[in-house]
């Protein structure tokens, strides 16, 4: 399926001022919440991610079609590294354990931020690395 990718951006820059505030905070329910925006992105796919709603509903009609789609699969994967951090995170805020939960919260901040204001998907070139690392043989066997 493909994308449109300044959905991509804005959710990263809606992702990222979540992760400030919960920076600024400390919330362990609020990154919990990103942690919930990130899995619905992984397992139900960019369509139904809660930001790419938004995006849809209210962003893309005022700015019209785009001039290219991009395929689903990395930035889904991408989405899959920010759960992976987000949930580390809760993961330390909810134990006690400050400055990894702060790193955890920090990482994943630095990626959405990149994308947001760059354009760069960090989490992306991972995909594209890893595609090009495994054989195919492997990777078609992969869903």
């Amino acid at each position: 399926m493909e994308i449109d990718p300044r959905g991509q951006r804005f959710s990263a820059a809606v992702t990222s001022i979540v992760l400030v505030a919960v920076l600024l905070t400390g919330s362990w329910v609020l990154l919990a919440a990103q942690a919930v925006v990130f899995a619905i992105g992984v397992f139900f796919g960019l369509r139904h991610h809660p930001y790419g709603l938004l995006y849809a509903a209210v962003v893309r009609p005022r700015l019209g079609p785009p001039a290219e789609l991009e395929d689903e699969s990395p930035p889904r994967f991408a989405q899959g590294v920010g759960l992976v951090f987000a949930l580390a995170g809760v993961a330390g805020y909810s134990l006690g354990l400050g400055w990894p939960a702060i790193t955890a919260t920090s990482f994943a901040l630095g990626a959405a931020f990149l994308n947001a204001v760059f354009g760069f998907c960090l989490g992306c070139e991972m995909f594209l690395i890893i595609k090009r690392v495994i054989p195919k043989s492997i990777s078609e066997e992969v869903p």
